[in-house]
């Protein structure tokens, strides 16, 4: 998978508290507008939620993958969060999401963003993948097991 191209460490939250859609969108458009100064965090946060709007990001088996294009991304950048607590994030198996995979792409790589997205969605359907992250007890085991993932 080409995880390590477009996550980092940094971008990387094991045990994360947060209560609801809303604060999971709002949290993921500060830590990646901190980690990186091109975005706004306000504009991406209107930009996922605008997306999230179209139809739920959540696929199912706990997993959500928010994601949307922006104009002022200038490469593909991802950002994984296992939380504390599985939020209701109206997915297609009406189960609650405690595995997250954001992703941020240029506005105008559409091919590129199907590409990882359907890589993302197979990854993540895989039973011992998931299992693998939610024994993850750090972030930096988080990271290690998805780029090995």
């Amino acid at each position: 998978m080409i995880l390590n191209s477009i996550l980092t460490l940094g971008r990387t939250h094991s045990g994360a508290s947060i209560t609801s859609k809303k604060r999971l969108l709002e949290f993921i458009s500060a830590g990646i507008s901190a980690d990186n100064s091109e975005f706004d965090a306000d504009e991406l946060f209107n930009e996922l939620l605008a997306r999230e709007r179209l139809g739920s990001t959540g696929i199912g088996h706990g997993v959500a993958i928010p994601h949307c294009r922006s104009s002022r991304c200038t490469a593909i950048t991802g950002m994984l969060l296992k939380l504390d607590q599985a939020i209701d994030f109206e997915a297609i198996d009406d189960k609650p999401v405690d595995l997250v995979f954001a992703l941020i792409v240029p506005a105008e790589a559409h091919d590129e963003h199907l590409k990882v997205l359907g890589a993302l969605a197979t990854a993540f359907n895989e039973e011992d993948f998931r299992d693998d992250l939610r024994s993850a007890s750090s972030d930096q085991a988080l990271f290690e097991r998805a780029l090995k993932g």
